[in-house]
């Protein structure tokens, strides 16, 4: 259980950084910008406690799949940035992906 505290810590610091990006407008604004080296400081180091459970490819899958599905999604609703219908299918098939690997991976640190 603890592993998988870690890989949603990893997740939420993966999206707040990514998300700051934007906010950074090409790292000119100093806060966003240093909201961006935490966020991926932050993520980096609670993938890494992942990966003393999980192998490495699903962590990975996990964790940038994840986050592309909610940073999308926070793109559509706070930028106005709304995927279209292949875009929509493709993150479809990522969060077909993430569950199968959660439920039938012997990987996945079960």
């Amino acid at each position: 259980m603890k592993t998988y505290i870690f890989l949603f810590l990893a997740i939420i610091s993966e999206i707040i950084a990514t998300t700051a990006i934007k906010a950074s407008e090409e790292f000119t604004r100093l806060w966003p910008a240093v909201i961006v080296i935490f966020g991926y400081a932050l993520a980096f180091y609670f993938l890494s406690l992942t990966l003393r459970k999980i192998d490495l490819g699903i962590a990975y899958a996990v964790w940038s799949g994840a986050g592309i599905i909610i940073v999308t999604t926070i793109g559509a609703v706070f930028y106005k940035q709304k995927p279209d219908m292949p875009a929509i299918i493709g993150i479809g098939l990522i969060i077909s992906g993430i569950i199968v690997i959660n439920i039938f991976s012997r990987n996945s640190g079960h």
